[in-house]
C-alpha cells in the first residue's frame, strides 16, 4: 500500500521503488514520528477536525504502535517507503478507516521537518551532555598532574609548560564548543509542522497548540522555508565536524605521547589492542579509530552541502539525503566523546620521562633571552645571543643551565650569577602559575 498512488495510471518500476525507499535507515525517527503524529492529533480535535471519539482511537493506535516497536512485537521492517508510511499503514490496519483522518491538515513534508527537528534536539542535549563531561574528566585528570612537560611549536621543544596546562586547551576548546551547540540547539527550536507542503492548508489548523505540545519555542515564520530549511542540521554536522577536530588533535597527542620515543602517557589496556604478530605492541586504536573517523563526519557535512547547494524552494526529493549523514555524524560523534573520555580518565601520565624531556630541549632558551633584556639588551641582540649559546651547547652536549658562569660571559657581559635562579626550570613554571598561566 502506498499512500500516494492516486493519480498514476502504472505502478511504480521496482527498481525506482528500492531507489526511493528510505526506511531503511528513516525507522530510526519512528519515536519522533509518532511524537509528532500524536500532538498533530491533539490540534485535530482541538480545532475540530477529529471528534473526540475519533482523536482517542487514534491517538490508542498510536501508543500502541510505539509500545510495539520497543517492545520488539512490531519489528522496524518491511517493504515500506519510509516511516511515515510504516506508522500511517499500520495504524489504519489496527483501527480501520477513522486511522485514514490522521493525515488531515499536514503533508509528508512538514512532517519529516518536524521529525527531524525533533531528533536533532535530541541528539544537541544528548552532545551537550557528552562535551560537559569530558570536559569535567579532563579537568579533573589535569588538576591533578601538574606535572613539568615540554610545550611545543612545530612539533619542536618548545617552552616548559604543565601537562595540566596542555589538558585544559582541550577543555577551552571544548567549552566553546558546548557554546556553539546550545547556540545551534536556540536556533533550531522552532516548529515546522503545519507548513503543509510548502503553503499551509485550507483547514482549521493552530500551529502554536502542536508548536506547545512538542516543547518549540516558537512556530516557523515562513511555510516555504519550515519544509525546506536543512541549515540547522549544517549547523549541527559543522558543530559536529569541529568537535571531530579538537578529539583528532587530541588524539594525535595521545598517539604520539603513547609511543616508545615519547612515553610521555599510557593508555589503558581497556582502550588499546595488540598486534597479531608482534606480542611486545600496545596500540592505541581508541585514539587512532576518533582521528580516521573525523573524515567521515567531514564527509557527512560536506556530502549535505552539496546536496543543498542548487535545490530551489521548496521541498526536493534530494533531501531525503540529509538523514543517513547526519545519523551517521551524530552516531559516531556520541561514540567518539564517550571513547575519549574513558581514555582521559584511565590515563597514566609518566611524570619522570615528561621532565627529563624538557632538560634535554633548550626549553629555558626563551627565559635566557628575557634575563638579557633585564639586563639591558635589545631583543633582536639578545636573541642572537642565545642563538650562538645554544649552538654552543649543541656542539659541547651541554644545557644551558651546565654552563659555567665563565662559559656564559664569553658571550654576554650581561650575565651574572642570578641568571641560574631566572631560568631555573621549577622557577619558571611557578613564575606562570602565579600568573595563572601554568
Amino acid at each position: 500500500m502506498k499512500l500516494w498512488g492516486g493519480r498514476f495510471r502504472k505502478e511504480e518500476n521496482k527498481l525506482m521503488e528500492e531507489f526511493n525507499m528510505s526506511f531503511g535507515y528513516d525507522s530510526v525517527l519512528y519515536k519522533k514520528d509518532i511524537e509528532g503524529s500524536l500532538a498533530h492529533v491533539y490540534m485535530q480535535e482541538k480545532c475540530g477536525l477529529l471528534t473526540a471519539k475519533e482523536a482517542e482511537e487514534i491517538t490508542k493506535g498510536l501508543d500502541g504502535i510505539l509500545k510495539d516497536i520497543e517492545s520488539g512485537n512490531l519489528g522496524l521492517d518491511g517493504n515500506y517507503e519510509d516511516i511515515h508510511s510504516f506508522v500511517e499503514i499500520n495504524l489504519i490496519e489496527r483501527i480501520g478507516e477513522v486511522g485514514k483522518k490522521l493525515h488531515t491538515g499536514r503533508s509528508r513534508n512538514d512532517q519529516v521537518a518536524v521529525d527531524m527537528r525533533l531528533y536533532a534536539k535530541e541528539k544537541t542535549v544528548v552532545m551537550i551532555d557528552l562535551v560537559s563531561n569530558l570536559k569535567s574528566t579532563l579537568k579533573e585528570v589535569a588538576e591533578k598532574n601538574s606535572v613539568m612537560m615540554p610545550g611545543y611549536t612545530h612539533l619542536q621543544r618548545a617552552q616548559v609548560v604543565t601537562f595540566k596546562h596542555h589538558l585544559l586547551a582541550y577543555f577551552s576548546m571544548l567549552d566553546r564548543d558546548e557554546k556553539r551547540l546550545k547556540n545551534a540547539l536556540e536556533i533550531l527550536d522552532e516548529s515546522p509542522l503545519g507548513c503543509g507542503a510548502l503553503a499551509g492548508t485550507t483547514h482549521d489548523i493552530d500551529r502554536n497548540i502542536t508548536c506547545e505540545k512538542l516543547g518549540f519555542k516558537k512556530p516557523v515564520d515562513n511555510f516555504m522555508d519550515g519544509v525546506s530549511d536543512r541549515d540547522y542540521l549544517l549547523e549541527l554536522m559543522s558543530d559536529f565536524s569541529i568537535i571531530m577536530m579538537h578529539l583528532s588533535r587530541l588524539s594525535e597527542e595521545l598517539i604520539l605521547w603513547s609511543s616508545q620515543e615519547f612515553k610521555f602517557v599510557e593508555l589503558d589496556d581497556l582502550y588499546s589492542t595488540g598486534s597479531s604478530i608482534m606480542p611486545q605492541k600496545k596500540n592505541p586504536d581508541g585514539a587512532e579509530l576518533i582521528r580516521g573517523k573525523t573524515g567521515r563526519v567531514y564527509g557527512n557535512l560536506f556530502a549535505l552541502f552539496t546536496v543543498m547547494k542548487g535545490i530551489p524552494l521548496t521541498y526536493n526529493k534530494d533531501m531525503q539525503e540529509d538523514k543517513e549523514g547526519f545519523f551517521d555524524s551524530a552516531y559516531t560523534l556520541e561514540m567518539c566523546l564517550q571513547i575519549m573520555e574513558r581514555m582521559i580518565a584511565t590515563l597514566k601520565v609518566n611524570v619522570d620521562n615528561m621532565k627529563n624531556a624538557v632538560t634535554k630541549g633548550f626549553l629555558n632558551a626563551t627565559e635566557v633571552a628575557d634575563y638579557l633584556v633585564s639586563k639591558g639588551v635589545a631583543f633582536r641582540d639578545a636573541h642572537g645571543i642565545v642563538g650562538n649559546i645554544v649552538i654552543y651547547c649543541e656542539d659541547t652536549g651541554n644545557a644551558i643551565e651546565d654552563l659555567s658562569l665563565e662559559e656564559l660571559s664569553e658571550f654576554s657581559d650581561a650575565f651574572t650569577e642570578d641568571i641560574y635562579e631566572f631560568i631555573d626550570y621549577e622557577n619558571i613554571l611557578q613564575k606562570g602559575i602565579k600568573k595563572n598561566l601554568l
